[in-house]
């Protein structure tokens, strides 16, 4: 079994042009090593492309959410990733953990390498976003960790194309277009989001962000795009 760390000082400037400084360390361990996917891992992913991939896609968040400065970010010292032989999700994260399926990993047909990178903007992306201390709609949530992914290039084809879903807060790559579409209208309205997610959740933070409320926003979206359903 082998464990690596890696430590980084990021640095950032705030809006004033005053340096803010944090750092992040990264933790990667392949626990399933022995296994099938945990030997795939190796070959085609290793340790050291997840450290990397690790640190930018935590600047690439960071920036996406407008966070220049320490105070606006979750307090994250350590962010692990756990490569573990279980069933079920391709990932799932607690806190600051993030567990990827060694099955998963193991029966991907494709760019595994490609895969992951996309699977830890998503997983990432809980780490470092607020969700109104648990109050904010699991859909939303998982919307913006697709958004991420959406914004990054490593959004899978077979994903939701604009206009597709049957609710704005159905979650993951049907939220997430919907995210793109409010944030076409308002330039920052997803790092804005985030931020008032900080301590609480209303769905009329739509209402003050937007000028319309939620509903309304989704119904002329699906106008847009002539009401398509998921399919």
């Amino acid at each position: 079994m082998k464990i690596y760390y890696l430590f980084f000082f990021l640095l950032f400037q705030t809006l004033t042009n005053s340096p803010s400084i944090s750092a992040v360390q990264y933790q990667v361990l392949n626990d399933a090593e022995n296994y099938p996917g945990g030997v795939r891992f190796d070959r085609e992913i290793g340790i050291p492309y997840t450290l990397q991939i690790m640190k930018t896609i935590n600047y690439f968040i960071w920036d996406m959410f407008k966070q220049y400065d320490s105070s606006d970010r979750k307090p994250v010292e350590v962010v692990y990733v756990n490569i573990r032989e279980y069933d079920g999700a391709e990932a799932i994260t607690y806190g600051e953990m993030v567990n990827v399926s060694s099955l998963y990993l193991k029966g991907y047909q494709g760019n595994l390498k490609w895969e992951f990178t996309s699977l830890l903007h998503h997983e990432l992306t809980h780490v470092f976003q607020w969700n109104g201390e648990g109050k904010a709609p699991i859909g939303l949530v998982e919307g913006m960790a697709d958004y991420m992914i959406l914004k990054s290039n490593y959004y899978p084809p077979a994903y939701a194309k604009p206009g597709m879903g049957d609710r704005w807060d159905q979650g993951y790559d049907f939220t997430a277009r919907f995210l793109e579409y409010c944030e076409e209208l308002r330039s920052g309205f997803v790092a804005e989001l985030n931020r008032k997610m900080r301590k609480d959740y209303s769905d009329e933070y739509f209402l003050e962000l937007m000028g319309k409320p939620v509903g309304q926003l989704w119904s002329e979206y699906k106008a847009k795009y002539g009401n398509i359903t998921n399919y």
